[in-house]
């Protein structure tokens, strides 16, 4: 079994002459970062490779979530940032050394992605996901292949979908 978690990136601030790639978290998205690391230690969700996408607010996102869930590889892959599904699911595709990937980026790509890869599973969570994939949220996508590069259309089930807001820590963005 694979397991995809999939993780956009904390709330961002939208500092005046920064440009998108640059923008750094905002006090809020740094709490929330601290509030999904410490979710995913309690409930076990360490990946194997974390894929990681090289704007600054991404970076930081994963700064705050790595210490918190343990020591894993990561790669900072330029081809999440503003990516199209297609492209998300080729860097997936590529990944060979991991059976728990973590990926850290943005929307709609990552919104785009869940919808394409789930089929089946938690209907609240695919209701909730459909209508808004907040900053910080995260899908837990699992699926019954040996390989990435088997993973297709509608081959996943969401075994969960969490939010700030879900853990209690303040509003979904």
């Amino acid at each position: 079994m694979l397991r995809l978690l999939l993780l956009r990136h904390a709330k961002a601030a939208w500092p005046p002459g920064v440009l998108d790639h640059d923008r750094p978290l905002a006090p809020r998205g740094q709490s929330a970062a601290a509030a999904m690391a410490n979710y995913m230690r309690s409930e076990f969700l360490a990946p194997d490779l974390a894929l990681v996408s090289p704007a600054r607010r991404t970076q930081e996102t994963w700064e705050i979530v790595h210490p918190v869930i343990g020591e894993v590889p990561a790669r900072h892959d330029g081809r999440i940032y503003e990516a199209p599904v297609a492209r998300l699911l080729t860097v997936l595709h590529e990944v060979e050394d991991a059976r728990t990937v973590l990926m850290i980026g943005h929307n709609p790509g990552f919104e785009d992605l869940a919808s394409l890869l789930i089929g089946e599973g938690d209907m609240e969570g695919i209701l909730r996901l459909g209508s808004k994939y907040p900053t910080a949220g995260l899908a837990v996508i699992d699926f019954e292949h040996e390989s990435w590069s088997q993973v297709t259309r509608k081959s996943g089930r969401l075994e969960r979908f969490v939010t700030p807001k879900s853990l209690g820590n303040g509003e979904d963005d």
